[in-house]
């Protein structure tokens, strides 16, 4: 007898699907897109089996899409992430996400002396990746650096 080995999840019919999240970054893009407060469907798994990966999470949002600044968050704490556009139960549009130079009025600074946590100025950040390959926000004002745990978004 043949034993099935696969668990299978109801395609959506139109919106994104969110491939390839590091399996311990998952709950921080669920959160980061706020899918918690969503009236959409949400479909979640985490530590599931990946050849590429070892352990990968996935996400799938019904009638949603995600713009530009929203796709260079996800880089940032999924760098591995790959954003498939859903229309029509097809695939309309599969991009893997690329880390940004720069980024601009997305996340915080979490220096409370930064002039962007006093005054209405826009926050501006480089992005840096250190010698163990992990990501990095310089601050364009204040120069303090933040890690990935510590991140803040708007």
């Amino acid at each position: 007898m043949n034993k099935r080995k696969e668990l299978i999840v109801s395609a959506i019919s139109n919106g994104t699907v969110i491939d390839h999240i590091p399996a311990e970054s998952v709950f921080q893009v669920f959160k980061m897109l706020e899918l918690d407060k969503t009236n959409h469907q949400v479909y979640f798994g985490t530590n599931l089996q990946s050849k590429k990966y070892g352990r990968k999470g996935i996400i799938k949002i019904s009638d949603t899409y995600y713009k530009d600044e929203v796709i260079n968050k996800i880089a940032l704490v999924a760098p591995t992430a790959t954003l498939i556009e859903i229309r029509d139960y097809e695939v309309f549009s599969k991009v893997s996400v690329s880390i940004p130079k720069t980024i601009e009025g997305i996340a915080k600074c979490f220096n409370p002396n930064c002039v962007t946590n006093k005054e209405d100025v826009k926050t501006k950040f480089e992005v840096l990746t250190d010698e163990t390959g992990n990501l990095k926000l310089a601050c364009h004002y204040c120069e303090k650096t933040t890690t990935k745990n510590n991140m803040v978004f708007f």
